[in-house]
């Protein structure tokens, strides 16, 4: 044929022995509409499905072997009777086969004083282990193997049967999955047993690997890309932990995630700790006990080392894999950042890289659409033209997560930054208006007094407070829309050698609505002993001001008219932060405190909903 159809270039592409353009009507065959894997009634039911150990090559458990991973297949019937031949829809999760205890009792407490040893929390029961055979999980297989794909699942290192040692963003946790990888391309050794030596392949495979999984399982997923692995093609990690420094620290400073106080890097490896008994106590002295306590650096929240190695940001140089990154701008659990620093990163390299972002709070992958067009084409090579899309797509507010917005670029292409400064009475509601208005006013200085007693929202909604300062801008006379990062500049002065600062941007008035966008619009902490580097802590001395220049979370919302934009500084975040000891003094300059807003259409737009004179 002088032009063949693209379907049956896909055929020959996918390598599957289906002869000739004939095959494209068969029932038994995968199907393509407008760029996408349809459901095939032949793939719905009687599903081949089976369990085996993948061997890595890594010994983490410390048993003189190379440690297997648990693995579990779901395909197709006719990848036996037809001999047909998929691509996989892969998850490596530390989650399938039980977790530990969120019990506070063995997590840190919050009431740590900065510059103090910390007082260490009780160590866990033990998780029993499960045996989830031959099934791991049931996550994907009804989007996916009626479309034509089969799907994997594998418990990460050290958890159910999977054998080695939990490490939390170790080596063997990008290793892993690289493993399994290999072994669906025919490049490493599977068993019928964890230590038996009955070989079983993957012959039903193309070698076409994609990825995708939420939170920690969509951090798996960027581990594998960064090892380079032949035949992963493509990743959709949602809302993935990217940085355990970024995870469990800011700027410095110790913080939790969101809903989680107490938590920590030890904390999260008890709660996955799920895997061999007899293994455990070598995985706990020599991962949680020495590792992690030699490393984590609780007592300072300063990067080292140990951060940098658990930093995929750091790793990204092999990655190949087109990369659809997905999160929600109001996730405070693994927060926006994560995604953004690897988007922008990934899009540098010149990589096919697009991002979907929400307006929820953790988890929500894109629409199923824009997976399937994704997925069918770098997986079945079908040329649907996705990387020409749009690269950007973000759910509007008010909009259901399946309708997202096309934009060119994010931030915005038309995002500025806008400097707007404090003035007095903070302590009340002191205003927040363009730095080049207050260039020739002395605005002066503000106290606050530290105690974490009282909550962010309590904080927000009180008329008076000397617990934080409250700078806001007058309301909006039409819409406000910020797209980015934004940024605060902020000389500070502290009564105590240490003391956290906090930062929201809030909406007022605070009215403690349901909807996540309604009050918060972005959040910020960090350690003012790390004015210079977040790699070293320099003690305060009190009564003494310095300059610590720090972003927020990164952004993208409209600010609706009649609401006004809010700068609220405090310190201890009893949500977030360690809580101090109450009494600590932190005096703001206000004339050397700038906040940096990134707004679309800029100054002039800003001045437009403020109804002030427009820039010429």
């Amino acid at each position: 044929m002088k032009n063949p159809s693209r379907l049956y270039r896909l055929l020959v592409f996918s390598m599957c022995s289906w002869g000739s353009i004939a095959g494209a009507a068969d029932p038994m065959l995968p199907k393509f509409v407008d760029g996408e894997a349809q459901v095939v009634d032949a793939f719905k039911s009687n599903w081949i499905q089976h369990d085996l150990w993948v061997e890595t090559t890594f010994d983490t458990d410390g048993d003189g072997k190379m440690d297997r991973m648990h693995v579990s297949v779901t395909r197709q019937s006719q990848t036996d009777s037809e001999k047909l031949r998929v691509p996989v829809i892969y998850q490596s999760s530390p989650y399938y086969t039980g977790t530990g205890s969120n019990d506070k009792r063995f997590m840190w407490t919050p009431l740590q004083q900065l510059g103090q040893v910390p007082t260490k929390h009780e160590n866990p029961p033990a998780i029993p282990q499960k045996s989830m055979r031959p099934v791991l999980s049931r996550e994907h297989l009804s989007e996916w193997v009626p479309r034509g794909f089969a799907v994997v699942h594998s418990s990460s290192p050290g958890t159910g049967l999977s054998q080695g040692c939990p490490t939390v963003g170790g080596p063997n946790e990008s290793l892993a999955p690289k493993a399994v990888i290999d072994w669906l391309n025919g490049r490493a050794n599977g068993y019928t047993t964890a230590d038996g030596d009955e070989k079983v392949t993957a012959y039903w495979c193309t070698g076409k690997v994609g990825m995708t999984g939420t939170s920690y399982n969509g951090t798996l997923a960027l581990a594998a890309a960064t090892t380079g692995v032949e035949g992963l093609e493509a990743i959709i990690p949602v809302a993935p932990n990217t940085s355990y420094y970024h995870y469990y620290r800011s700027n410095g400073l110790v913080r939790h995630p969101g809903g989680y106080m107490g938590e920590d890097i030890d904390v999260l490896y008890d709660f996955i700790n799920s895997g061999n008994p007899e293994r455990r106590e070598y995985c706990d002295c020599n991962v949680r006990d020495k590792e992690m306590m030699d490393g984590f650096d609780r007592f300072n929240g300063d990067y080292n080392d140990f951060w940098a190695n658990r930093d995929y940001l750091n790793q990204l140089g092999p990655v190949k894999a087109a990369t659809l990154m997905a999160h929600a701008f109001n996730d405070w659990n693994v927060m926006p950042e994560h995604s953004l620093r690897i988007y922008q990163a990934i899009k540098a390299k010149g990589l096919p890289t697009q991002l979907y972002m929400h307006q929820g709070g953790h988890g929500g992958p894109p629409p199923i659409k824009m997976m399937n067009r994704w997925f069918s084409r770098y997986l079945y090579g079908l040329e649907n033209d996705v990387e020409k899309d749009e690269p950007v797509w973000i759910v509007r507010e008010g909009k259901p997560r399946n309708q997202p917005s096309p934009y060119s670029a994010y931030p915005h292409a038309d995002s500025k930054p806008v400097g707007l400064q404090p003035t007095s009475g903070g302590v009340k509601l002191g205003g927040l208006v363009l730095s080049a208005s207050t260039s020739s006013t002395a605005l002066g200085k503000e106290t606050l007094v530290d105690n974490y007693s009282f909550s962010g929202p309590v904080l927000a909604k009180a008329e008076w407070s000397n617990h934080r300062m409250l700078y806001a801008t007058q309301p909006l006379q039409q819409d406000l829309h910020l797209s980015g990062t934004p940024r605060l500049k902020v000389r500070i002065a502290s009564s105590k050698p240490a003391a956290c600062l906090s930062v929201w941007l809030v909406s007022l008035p605070w009215t403690g609505a349901e909807r996540i966008t309604d009050d918060v619009i972005s959040r910020g902490w960090a350690d003012p002993q790390n004015h210079q580097s977040i790699r070293r802590s320099e003690e305060l001395k009190p009564g003494e001001f310095r300059d610590i220049e720090f972003e927020l979370q990164p952004e993208d919302q409209v600010i609706p008219k009649g609401e006004q934009i809010g700068l609220m500084i405090f310190s201890s975040d009893r949500d977030f932060t360690l809580w101090q000891e109450p009494g600590t003094e932190l005096t703001i300059d206000l004339d050397a405190t700038q906040l940096e807003l990134p707004i679309v259409g800029g100054e002039s737009s800003l001045k437009k909903a403020l109804l002030q004179a427009t820039v010429n």
